[in-house]
């Protein structure tokens, strides 16, 4: 068994800005939802896919915000994005995908918690996490659990993860933490850059056994001792960046692995949202249908 965990909201933002704006038969903009149902109906045809599910961020805030003001919210997102999420939701499901609606989590837990379930499946020959979000390189395990650009259709294993990043998937929350990560709102710890982060948590592995001095880090990286000071001054707030990054496993979620199965779309309610977006015969793009 081979499992697909999706980003839809990445998938989303992705077709938003891949396509000009054009509102559907009522008006409404749904160029993304389209682009969306497009690619996702061709990757069904490819025959690839055999057991999925789909996670969006129904709200972009979540449990984080309440840890730091400065975590990522819906501020400045386009109307005409955030009101197709809904649209967006109806489509995966139509189409006969598990999909997960997250509120209090993020999206990319569900993942995270999903990919930890299925780990210990042993039916689960490989967990193939779709994006190219950094974040969840964390739940890279060897070449069993990776995560899957669908559009360059390239593969990150641990290794590739290592080669990537300069540390292994369990040291990038610690790495994101110290560089920062702008997509989630995290600022990062002054003077700390990819290179010298990727060197230090090479030997130490998390940000707690970093000692305060740079002396006894016993790694060469340009202006330690500004870096060793500044880690000292920050961090509190580096280990609070830390919990920010660290992607949780604990998500409520009711399937089973072989619950993922696709067994096909939904002819009916697929037929009803295509008149609704303006994608007007496209059911003949659909391989398979769900029976009864």
């Amino acid at each position: 068994m081979q499992i697909h965990l999706i980003d839809g909201t990445y998938e989303l933002f992705r077709a938003y800005f891949a396509v000009p704006k054009s509102p559907g038969p009522g008006g409404v903009e749904t160029a993304a939802t389209r682009g969306l149902f497009r690619s996702f109906a061709a990757w069904l045809r490819s025959g690839r896919v055999t057991h999925a599910a789909v996670a969006f961020d129904t709200v972009i805030e979540s449990f984080s915000n309440g840890l730091f003001d400065g975590y990522k919210t819906g501020e400045g997102l386009d109307p005409d994005l955030f009101g197709q999420f809904p649209l967006a939701e109806r489509v995966t499901r139509a189409l006969g995908l598990v999909t997960w609606s997250m509120i209090e989590f993020e999206a990319d837990d569900a993942l995270a918690a999903f990919a930890a379930r299925a780990e210990s499946d042993p039916e689960v020959e490989r967990v193939l996490i779709t994006t190219p979000d950094k974040d969840l390189a964390q739940c890279v395990r060897g070449e069993r659990i990776v995560c899957y650009d669908r559009q360059r259709d390239v593969v990150l294993d641990e290794a590739g993860v290592v080669a990537k990043f300069g540390v292994s998937p369990s040291s990038i929350p610690d790495f994101l933490a110290l560089v920062g990560d702008a997509a989630d709102g995290i600022p990062g710890v002054p003077r700390w850059g990819k290179k010298s982060a990727a060197a230090v948590l090479g030997r130490f592995g998390s940000i707690e056994r970093i000692p305060k001095r740079a002396a006894d880090w016993g790694v060469p990286v340009r202006g330690a001792d500004a870096l060793a000071a500044s880690l000292v001054e920050f961090h509190e707030e580096a280990r609070l960046y830390k919990t920010l990054a660290t992607l949780r496993t604990d998500v409520p979620l009711a399937e089973t692995t072989r619950e993922l199965e696709w067994r096909g779309a939904l002819r009916a309610e697929l037929a009803e949202l295509c008149r609704e977006i303006g994608e007007e015969g496209a059911l003949e793009r659909i391989p398979k249908f769900r029976e009864g």
